[in-house]
């Protein structure tokens, strides 16, 4: 039987993919007045922190493209971005966020359980000692960043 964190992530990836179909690649690139980042920056943000929680702490390899670190982790923002780094196109985000549970559920469906030594603390002071808390984790994560691009499409959608 499938684990439930497994519906849930499919769910609320569906919903994000769902709420950026139709956005422009214009418009996914633009920074609404008073921010800092983009629609683009959230998807490759989301992709790059899901890779992580899923498979960095527990040993197992990443699929991060070339400059994804460099352009979508914390504290990083497309005002700052290093010229020298290659954009992914708004398509190439979504095909790799439309892949992405896939592969989490085969590598971790029957390693949930195992611990994260040491345990890992977030930045919002939650602590995470195996997969399947990251896992769940992350379906806060990935909520917050889906509303902030819901806000950004209504925002640029008045101007």
């Amino acid at each position: 039987m499938e684990h439930y964190v497994f519906n849930q992530l499919r769910f609320v990836r569906q919903t994000l993919l769902t709420v950026v179909d139709g956005v422009t690649e214009e418009t996914a690139h633009r920074v609404p007045d008073g921010f800092r980042n983009t629609i683009h920056w959230n998807l490759g943000h989301i992709y790059v922190v899901f890779e992580r929680f899923a498979f960095q702490f527990i040993g197992l390899p990443m699929q991060l493209p070339e400059g994804f670190k460099e352009q979508f982790e914390n504290g990083t923002s497309p005002l700052t971005r290093p010229e020298s780094v290659s954009v992914p196109s708004l398509e190439e985000l979504k095909s790799l966020l439309a892949q992405q549970n896939d592969r989490v559920q085969a590598a971790l469906e029957h390693r949930l359980q195992e611990p994260i030594d040491p345990p890992y603390t977030t930045s919002a002071g939650m602590l995470l000692g195996s997969p399947e808390q990251f896992l769940t984790f992350n379906l806060y994560h990935e909520g917050m960043h889906l509303n902030a691009i819901k806000q950004y499409k209504a925002i640029l959608s008045r101007v």
